[in-house]
């Protein structure tokens, strides 16, 4: 099978518009998360990371079409242009697969546009023909685990030799509808989330768009490859996951063996890491279980929030930069051990050998995706 690797990215979020941007914020300790008194949102204030009027203006400035775009179709339509402008050669858009992941798409305008008009596969396609891909889109929904599934799915389709490019989006909007979703389940911060933390006291919700350009072309700009990945579903609850992590870590072994490799070989685990009581204890236990206690472990929800569809792109396009500045990243928020097991989490930015990272995923439903990214 051919192999497969990221040769562009980008992120907008509020910590700014690009990859390099959001590296300088991380590396610095700068978090975009903010408190907001928003009326239409929620009738309490509440903390969040949203991207602002000025970054939106210059998003609508580039995403202006025939067919006009939703806020949702916007921000996503934005991160593959700045993807694909991050290119030194045009892809040949022939045999090059747009795959979208969300998990709300434009449910903020329910009831307020026609229900055709929420389809996610009419988002999908208005995203990828503003960008000239014209080949049929594909949509991957499927809860918080959404963009690692998105990129697994590229990885599949590429190896498989349908296209030679994948083109791989996860976005998600802030809405009043994930707001008050999330409150219900009293699963909210009152303060920046900190995961693994032992006063962790629940979610940060943000907004994102974040891209990867997937080929089996190899170019000197790529900073990683994607050799492996696997799913589970641990069949256990609705919206709470499984108390042992055992199916956590049966994707995570799988995706290991896929890669050809041992669990001492993974030099870096970005973590679904949601600050939630139970997601984090199940995500330690999956940890232990796929013998990875000793590798260093991060979350990036400190710094953006919990991106909802968007997040397993984005924190990808971390761990690419991870890889290519040879430097591990610290988890925000994080002070004292509020796990179960004894993981090795990242307190500082510092430089390390980082040859495979794995990057994890948890959601609604109880499923679980990993993905082995290569140096």
């Amino acid at each position: 099978m051919p192999r497969v690797y990221a040769i562009a990215s980008n992120i907008i979020s509020s910590l700014g518009m690009d990859v390099a941007a959001h590296w300088q914020s991380v590396s610095a300790g700068r978090t975009g998360i903010r408190r907001y008194e928003d009326q239409t949102l929620s009738n309490g204030a509440f903390l969040a990371s949203k991207i602002d009027p000025a970054q939106w203006q210059a998003i609508q400035a580039q995403t202006r079409a025939e067919e006009a775009l939703t806020p949702f179709e916007q921000l996503a339509s934005c991160s593959v242009k700045k993807a694909l402008g991050n290119l030194d050669d045009a892809l040949d858009l022939s045999k090059t697969v747009f795959i979208l992941g969300t998990t709300k798409g434009n449910i903020e305008l329910l009831g307020q546009v026609p229900d055709e008009r929420l389809l996610l596969h009419r988002s999908a396609r208005l995203i990828a023909v503003h960008n000239n891909i014209r080949t049929k889109p594909i949509v991957i929904s499927h809860a918080c685990v959404s963009g690692v599934i998105a990129l697994q799915y590229g990885l599949r389709m590429l190896q498989s030799g349908r296209y030679q490019h994948a083109v791989v989006t996860g976005c998600d909007r802030f809405s009043k509808f994930v707001l008050s979703g999330f409150q219900s389940f009293q699963a909210i911060s009152d303060e920046p989330c900190r995961p693994f933390d032992a006063a962790r006291k629940g979610i940060t919700l943000g907004e994102a768009a974040a891209t990867i350009v997937l080929s089996v072309n190899n170019t000197e700009q790529g900073a990683g490859e994607l050799v492996s990945g696997a799913t589970s579903n641990d069949a256990n609850h609705i919206s709470g996951p499984s108390r042992t992590g055992e199916e956590l870590a049966a994707a995570i072994s799988r995706a290991i063996t896929e890669a050809g490799i041992a669990p001492a070989d993974i030099g870096m685990i970005s973590a679904h890491g949601t600050a939630t009581l139970y997601n984090d204890e199940m995500e330690a236990r999956g940890f232990e279980h796929a013998g990875l206690l000793n590798s260093p472990v991060h979350s990036l929800k400190g710094y953006i929030g919990h991106t909802l569809g968007a997040a397993g792109v984005l924190e990808s396009a971390m761990v690419l930069e991870s890889l290519r500045h040879q430097m591990l990243i610290p988890s925000a928020g994080y002070e004292d051990l509020g796990v179960p097991k004894p993981i090795n989490v990242t307190r500082t930015l510092q430089p390390a050998g980082i040859n495979y990272a794995l990057k994890t995923a948890s959601g609604f439903g109880g499923c679980n995706a990993a993905i082995v990214w290569k140096k």
